[in-house]
């Protein structure tokens, strides 16, 4: 860890990657630790990466979430939500036995080949009602174990809600509740393992506005754009974001 704060360039690196982040998150609803982390692991000591990401997400789903609250329901979510809270701690346990690679390369593969489906024209997958409450909670505990293993909490349920159908609104109004609270059950986990050091919090102090920032002007774009325009932009970042993955996985 740094004793002190990183150099210059470094920090700008930081910075950069939270101003960026933020932007995604608050434009698509997740993608805090996808794209802010290709920097920041370049920037920052390797363990000081998965907290300060898990960080940035709660601050910029925070600003994201309020972009769709009015079209937020209690009753679609809880099935997610139930699911992901019972996932999550099973995740962090998979951590010390399983390989995060291999993990990374089947969720970045997974969503290289769906987003370039929807992407090709060739159709859209749609399920409707299909599996009821129980498979939201099956989906919801998928992606806790996702998040607590490997901080992506996120692109499961979100395809799950694109294959269900229904507006962008409605789909984030359900899928952001859930990476918030995803995201600070693994925050909370982490400090109580040490992971949030006093090192981590001075990088944050500085980061952490930026992304806000960031996460206001990404929810500001996300209300001038159409159904269309959104959708496939959630597509090439599900692209870029697997992709980035099977990189992860392979290098």
């Amino acid at each position: 860890m740094f004793e002190t704060l990183p150099d210059a360039a470094s920090l700008a690196l930081v910075l950069i990657g939270a101003l960026v982040a933020g932007f995604v998150t608050g434009f698509a609803g997740f993608g805090t630790g996808l794209v802010s982390s290709g920097l920041w692991f370049h920037a920052l000591p390797a363990p000081m990466v998965p907290p300060l990401v898990a960080l940035a997400s709660v601050v910029a789903q925070v600003v994201g979430l309020a972009t769709v609250r009015k079209a937020f329901e209690w009753r679609r979510a809880t099935p997610y939500l139930m699911g992901g809270l019972a996932g999550v701690p099973l995740g962090v346990a998979a951590l010390s036995f399983a390989t995060p690679a291999v993990l990374r390369l089947s969720v970045g593969g997974f969503l290289v080949a769906y987003a370039a489906f929807q992407l090709s024209g060739a159709g859209r997958l749609r399920i409707g009602a299909w599996g009821g409450r129980l498979s939201d909670a099956v989906v919801g505990a998928g992606g806790g174990f996702l998040g607590g293993f490997a901080g992506l909490s996120g692109p499961l349920p979100l395809v799950w809600l694109q294959m269900r159908g229904g507006t962008s609104a409605e789909q984030r109004a359900t899928y952001q509740p859930f990476n918030l609270i995803m995201l600070v059950a693994a925050s909370g986990g982490m400090a109580a393992n040490g992971a949030i050091d006093r090192a981590t919090m001075a990088v944050a102090g500085l980061c952490l506005p930026v992304t806000l920032v960031g996460a206001w002007l990404g929810a500001r774009a996300y209300r001038g754009v159409s159904e269309e325009t959104f959708r496939r932009v959630v597509l090439v970042l599900l692209l870029v974001s697997g992709g980035i993955l099977v990189i992860q996985s392979v290098a």
